[in-house]
């Protein structure tokens, strides 16, 4: 078992708190832009109060433990160790509760190349358990805005988890799985889920869009986010998203295995 001093001790070595990659820079932007109501960050998520910069800021440093000084406008960006624990907590937590309910689980990423592994083993983890994980819309294709104009992605499962790929891609879904944002994945799995009778899933578990596109739609929705990922925290301050774990997204995929065996022993669900 993976002591709480442990992994706090993990998260700083490996950045994925504390000082972190994602620079001062980033975040801001993020927050000017979903202040702006700029889609590209709002990941699915219509908010319901008037979040202006200061304020998403605030709440950014009460929820990650990054700056409130909008006076720092450079450097790396901070995560508090602390809420990252407190987070993975609340994680677990919501995992267990799904897993002694028997309720059907929803997994998907647009982090494929970091984060697949993590969730994969969540849900092999929850399936062992008894719980029905969802892989609705496979093969499906999305549309999706990019900055290169509209593009066409294919829905896909790894190990129970969705992702999207570009048309064609073939190989290890490190080298195929695409990096999105996207809410649109998420409400065409859901969509196909309704049409076919169900079941529908009793709670999402992922990544950006994921996580927003579900919490719109009612359905309970946790994950893991950056501090340029304002969305998710929003979405947690006003009811929409169940849990939000701060921490960085887009390390060594290695480094989450710890983080997956904590929330797994927390969970109870350790095997």
């Amino acid at each position: 078992m993976l002591s709480t001093g442990a992994l706090r001790a993990h998260l700083l070595a490996t950045r994925l708190a504390g000082t972190v990659a994602t620079s001062r820079e980033a975040s801001l932007r993020s927050y000017r832009l979903f202040a702006a109501r700029d889609p590209r960050v709002m990941l699915g998520l219509d908010p319901e109060g008037a979040w202006g910069e200061l304020e998403v800021m605030a709440l950014m440093a009460d929820r990650c433990g990054v700056s409130g000084d909008p006076g720092w406008v450079s450097g790396a960006d901070v995560i508090d160790p602390e809420r990252t624990l407190a987070g993975l907590e609340a994680f677990a937590g919501r995992l267990g509760e799904a897993a002694a309910q028997g309720v059907p689980v929803l997994f998907g990423t647009g982090h494929p190349h970091r984060l697949l592994g993590f969730y994969a083993e969540l849900a092999d983890a929850l399936s062992a358990a008894g719980c029905l994980v969802l892989t609705p819309a496979q093969g499906r294709c999305v549309d999706i805005t990019t900055r290169f104009g509209v593009r066409t992605y294919n829905l896909d499962y790894v190990r129970g988890v969705a992702l999207v790929r570009e048309p064609g891609a073939r190989g290890p879904v490190s080298d195929t799985g695409a990096h999105s944002h996207s809410p649109l994945p998420v409400r065409v799995a859901l969509a196909a889920a309704g049409e076919a009778g169900g079941p529908l899933p009793g709670l999402v578990v992922g990544d950006h869009g994921w996580v927003c596109g579900a919490g719109q739609l009612g359905f309970e929705a946790i994950g893991l986010a950056d501090t340029d990922d304002p969305a998710l925290f929003v979405g947690e301050a006003e009811g929409r998203v169940s849990v939000a774990v701060p921490l960085d997204d887009a390390v060594r995929s290695d480094y989450y295995r710890p983080l997956t065996r904590y929330v797994l022993n927390r969970a109870c669900l350790s095997r």
